[in-house]
């Protein structure tokens, strides 16, 4: 008899969360084993449940969607990890491959698709939405593509300077801004990247050829 398929699903909101498990309950070989509402409960239970498979969306209070992949990946590196949110963004998605996500769907997916996806992630496939893989598709085939390409001009140019070390001070008078806007600005950026400080944010966009 084969193992069952064992899942962790993790969001926010209570709806999506009993949605997700009905359907999850009526495939076959699935057994949901817990809930978690934040990144730092998903965390937890997975250590204690060791579920196959997480279902995870990058949003969440406590601990953002992408330090707990990294995390969930780390307790195991046979763990699945399906990415299940409302986010298509370039930013979004490719980091949340980075961080070590299997799959990428988004949350008003049909239920028969997502049943794939799921199946597939939990089985070792990679997955996108169709939307998702039409970007992955666009940013591979166009490599000139700039990174980030969220961020304003402004934001862009700022980032650039956060990531030669530069301090807020020093922004503002290179670029003729108040620091104030300055500050606005790397708060922006932050949101974008997906990053919680100045060294991840000078982390990624090193990575990424900027600065």
């Amino acid at each position: 008899m084969t193992d069952p398929i064992t899942v962790l699903v993790a969001d926010d909101h209570p709806l999506f969360r009993k949605g997700l498990r009905a359907l999850l309950q009526t495939i076959p070989g699935v057994e949901v084993v817990g809930e978690a509402a934040d990144g730092n409960e998903a965390i937890r239970l997975a250590e204690n449940l060791r579920p196959r498979l997480v279902l995870l969306d990058l949003r969440m209070p406590g601990c953002d969607g992408l330090t707990a992949i990294r995390r969930l990946t780390a307790q195991d590196t046979s763990r699945r990890i399906l990415v299940v949110t409302m986010f298509a963004d370039d930013d979004s998605v490719f980091a949340a491959l980075r961080a070590g996500a299997l799959g990428y769907v988004l949350k008003d997916t049909e239920d028969e698709e997502m049943t794939r996806a799921i199946l597939a992630v939990a089985n070792g496939e990679a997955i996108y939405s169709p939307a998702v893989a039409t970007r992955i598709m666009a940013f591979f085939t166009d490599r000139s593509a700039k990174p980030f390409p969220t961020l304003t001009t402004s934001e862009r140019n700022v980032l650039q300077l956060v990531a030669r070390g530069l301090p807020n001070d020093a922004i503002a008078t290179r670029l003729g801004l108040s620091g104030k806007t300055v500050r606005n600005y790397v708060s922006n950026v932050f949101g974008k990247l997906h990053v919680a400080s100045r060294a991840e944010a000078i982390v990624r966009a090193r990575d990424a050829g900027i600065g």
